[in-house]
């Protein structure tokens, strides 16, 4: 990704979400991953793809278990 691309999806996030926090920091090797965080917690990997000229850009977020918080009862049929 160049500098514009990912200067022109950072500032989209920001709007998206409404946060000046979220930063796109490019690969620090050619063809490297281009990661996304949130002041200084990562967030996730932001993958550009080209299709018959056109191009998207993809935000893979894990979130691992053991990072939520204890579940909260649902009673069945409602949903929140």
């Amino acid at each position: 990704m160049t500098p514009n691309e990912i200067a022109r999806v950072q500032d989209y996030l920001r709007r998206l979400f409404t946060n000046e926090r979220i930063m796109i920091d490019p690969p620090t090797r050619r063809g490297g991953p281009v990661e996304v965080r949130i002041a200084d917690e990562f967030v996730g990997v932001l993958h550009r793809d080209e299709d018959e000229g056109e191009v998207s850009y993809a935000l893979q977020m894990a979130i691992l278990e053991s990072d939520l918080p204890p579940a909260s009862p649902v009673q069945p049929g409602r949903r929140k």
